[in-house]
């Protein structure tokens, strides 16, 4: 989508994705990904495609990126917002999803590595604030319902 203000142009990129989890002696575990591009920790996600709405993409780029099918969590639903660069603007809607399985299968061309880890090993790894606020929403958000 392209904003104009003025002489400002101003284009905004849209992506979905997921904080998966899964519980592991009553504990919850969560994965986090490192890209390829960067190598900074967070989670899957994705371009919003053509004709998907939000939780289609969230779906189809945590099993592109990870090969897990995921059951989305009823009533968690954060968006962030951000500055790729200059005139470039990043929205980002992150859902909460239940692995059913363990078992990740990395897509190589995207991601090249990930850990399940708990909260604590999480905010060790993850360097962006806005992933940090994210992951500790959806905690509590599993910790009240």
């Amino acid at each position: 989508m392209i904003e104009r203000e003025g002489d400002n142009v101003m284009r905004w990129e849209k992506s979905c994705g997921a904080v998966i989890y899964r519980e592991s002696n009553n504990e919850y575990k969560f994965l986090i990904i490192s890209n390829n591009s960067d190598g900074h920790w967070g989670f899957p996600k994705g371009h919003v495609e053509e004709g998907e709405n939000e939780k289609e993409t969230a779906a189809r780029e945590v099993y592109e990126e990870t090969g897990l099918q995921v059951e989305f969590i009823e009533g968690f639903r954060i968006r962030d917002e951000y500055s790729l660069k200059e005139n470039v603007m990043k929205e980002v809607i992150f859902f909460l999803s239940k692995a059913n399985s363990s078992e990740v299968n990395i897509q190589l061309s995207e991601v090249r590595d990930y850990k399940w880890v708990n909260l604590e090993e999480a905010n060790k790894l993850i360097e962006y604030m806005s992933s940090k606020k994210t992951l500790v929403q959806a905690c509590e958000f599993l910790k009240n319902r």
